[in-house]
């Protein structure tokens, strides 16, 4: 697929700076004064738990439809999650460089770069895959492949890629709304639970998702009352 490379553009932002993020101590340490002594007092800051709702199905057919989408949605969300990474940090970079040769010559580097080390693994996606990557790109980055192309490249192939991708039934600008899409609402439950069982690694939407409203639309078993801290 050529539009491949496009998607290729949001998953890495730079071949020099492989630099390990400094891990931050979530713990906060206070003090509590009683009768003139200080007592450390440690606040330790929680990831909010969802109570998820048991899953029903139909029928059989339902069933498998959803373990399919499941495992389709395990294997492309990391590249979903990688972009929003790599596309925070090389605004990051383009932002510290002022003369827009500079931004151009290192645009060209970063596409060398990834259709030599990701251009393979993403080719292998089926149709349906790329469906879901799209998706998972606008949730978390917050903008559409075809925003983001148009972005670092320009309109024209922005409008190129899309046309090249309407051939496979992919559309670039597709959204995420788990709201009004319910396989969209499907893929949400799919990751939530994932990141509570430790399957995938946690990333929070680009926007608010009110996943019991969803829920509540799409089963009718919502209770925002569950949600604890």
């Amino acid at each position: 697929m050529r539009f491949i490379s496009c998607i290729l553009l949001l998953i890495t932002a730079s071949i020099y700076a492989q630099e390990k993020p400094v891990e931050q101590d979530t713990t906060m340490v206070k003090y509590m004064y009683i009768e003139g002594d200080s007592i450390p007092v440690t606040e330790i800051e929680l990831d909010e738990v969802f109570m998820m709702p048991n899953l029903n199905f139909k029928d059989k057919d339902a069933r498998v439809r959803y373990i399919i989408l499941r495992r389709k949605t395990h294997k492309v969300y990391p590249y979903a999650k990688l972009a929003a990474e790599r596309l925070e940090e090389l605004q990051k970079r383009l932002d510290k460089l002022e003369r827009k040769r500079d931004k151009k010559k290192y645009a060209k580097v970063i596409q060398k770069y990834i259709e030599e080390e990701f251009s393979a693994e993403l080719k292998k996606l089926t149709r349906t895959e790329g469906q879901i990557l799209i998706k998972l790109i606008h949730r978390q980055t917050g903008k559409t492949t075809f925003e983001l192309i148009k972005e670092l490249r320009n309109g024209w192939r922005a409008f190129w890629f899309n046309n090249t991708a309407s051939l496979f039934d992919i559309s670039l600008k597709r959204e995420f709304n788990p709201l009004e899409v319910e396989e969209d609402y499907l893929i949400e439950d799919i990751l939530l639970r994932a990141f509570q069982n430790g399957i995938l690694d946690k990333q929070l939407p680009a926007f608010d998702i009110d996943y019991y409203a969803c829920v509540d639309k799409w089963s009718g078993k919502a209770n925002t009352s569950e949600t604890k801290q």
